[in-house]
């Protein structure tokens, strides 16, 4: 894939491979170098929080900048994991599109256009689905969610489009051929990209500081290089300690499974490890999403990420930032009976909306979540689960 964000003599992938591979003093000579070579201000790659995600819908956030950020910061010194909280981004309000209905198609479009679509005309766009297995929805993506996301992009005038992920429960392949996603590429002309086959080569190791991760985690590099990224995710609990998945956890799909060289199982380590929910929250500082479709036409409020208890909960959300749109999803789950972990404590003391408010991912409280609505149906609803986000 490429790219036409910067213009110079260092290409993205170049740029990011030289910062990631230097250390010290010579890393920041060389750094700053790099940049002036690639007209990228380093300022703003070097800012001391992760780029919050704003709701301008003419903003398309950079999120390379971030990433090389990461890396200029471990390549200094790797800090112990550590429970302390970091310093919070106050982060004004959150928009979230709330729409409630059982037909996807017709929910997706009004959801986005209240948000408001960023600027996709010409861009290169990057889509990460929930293709975790090929079970039917909640389990994975719907077809039809997928289906009115492109085409609106396409009427929008997006140019290069792709959809990629890696199964979490299967072979990746398998699951997108049982969902009908190669036939759908060939119909609505997208690019589809699975992660099992990429090369060591398209994988960049990521360490955001003071994180749980042993040694950083191998983030998609194909992903960094589009204009865009989109993600669209399900509502359902998570039965092998991630408590819920929704857009977080979706993002895990972008992590390789294991390491090409030394063959480390990084999902063996985030599903082991007592911080998984932490883990969780520190893999989306590789990225900030310009647009999350949450399909919560129906929903798992036990067992998941596969099957479960099901309910329908009857409702998409759409919005820009992870941690509103998460925290939505875990009211609306306590709201249609969910008992599992999830139902217990403050919805912001979740460990992984509250990790990734520590790492200035989204609002920090739930009375900064502002929810648009079109009709009287959708509002009543709203308000009802506004009542759950701030008791």
């Amino acid at each position: 894939m490429t790219t036409s964000k910067h213009k110079g003599q260092f290409s993205r992938r170049e740029f990011l491979h030289l910062v990631s591979t230097l250390g010290g003093a010579a890393a920041l000579s060389s750094f700053l170098q790099a940049c002036s070579q690639a007209g990228i201000d380093p300022t703003q790659v070097l800012s001391p929080t992760i780029p919050p995600t704003t709701l301008s819908p003419t903003n398309i956030s950079d999120p390379t900048a971030t990433a090389s950020q990461e890396m200029i910061e471990s390549s200094e010194s790797s800090p112990s994991p550590t429970d302390s909280p970091m310093e919070a981004t106050t982060l004004g309000t959150s928009q979230v599109a709330f729409v409630k209905t059982r037909d996807r198609t017709q929910g997706v479009r009004q959801a986005v256009e209240m948000l408001g679509l960023t600027d996709v005309h010409s861009k290169i766009i990057f889509i990460k689905p929930n293709f975790n297995s090929p079970d039917p929805t909640p389990g994975s993506t719907h077809p039809d969610i997928l289906r009115t996301i492109v085409s609106m992009l396409h009427e929008k005038g997006a140019g290069q489009i792709t959809v990629g992920d890696r199964s979490g429960m299967g072979d990746t392949r398998y699951t997108m051929e049982k969902i009908g996603v190669f036939q759908m590429a060939e119909e609505l002309d997208f690019n589809l990209l699975i992660f099992d086959d990429m090369p060591a080569e398209d994988w960049i190791m990521i360490q955001p500081p003071k994180s749980h991760w042993q040694q950083g985690f191998p983030f998609a590099h194909p992903c960094l290089e589009s204009d865009a990224i989109i993600q669209t995710c399900c509502l359902k609990t998570h039965r092998f300690g991630g408590h819920f998945t929704m857009s977080l956890k979706n993002s895990v799909g972008m992590v390789a499974k294991r390491n090409l060289v030394d063959n480390h199982d990084f999902m063996r380590e985030l599903h082991s490890s007592p911080h998984q929910r932490r883990m969780i929250a520190e893999v989306n500082t590789a990225y900030n999403p310009d647009l999350i479709v949450l399909d919560g036409v129906e929903a798992f409020i036990s067992g998941g990420p596969d099957n479960g208890g099901r309910a329908f909960s009857e409702v998409v959300l759409a919005g820009k930032d992870r941690v509103a749109i998460d925290a939505v999803g875990v009211a609306l789950l306590r709201y249609h009976g969910c008992q599992t972990e999830v139902a217990h404590g403050k919805i912001f003391e979740q460990d992984q909306l509250e990790r990734a408010v520590q790492l200035g991912l989204g609002v920090d409280s739930p009375d900064k979540i502002k929810f648009l609505t079109g009709d009287a149906e959708s509002a009543a609803y709203a308000a009802r689960i506004q009542e759950i986000l701030l008791s």
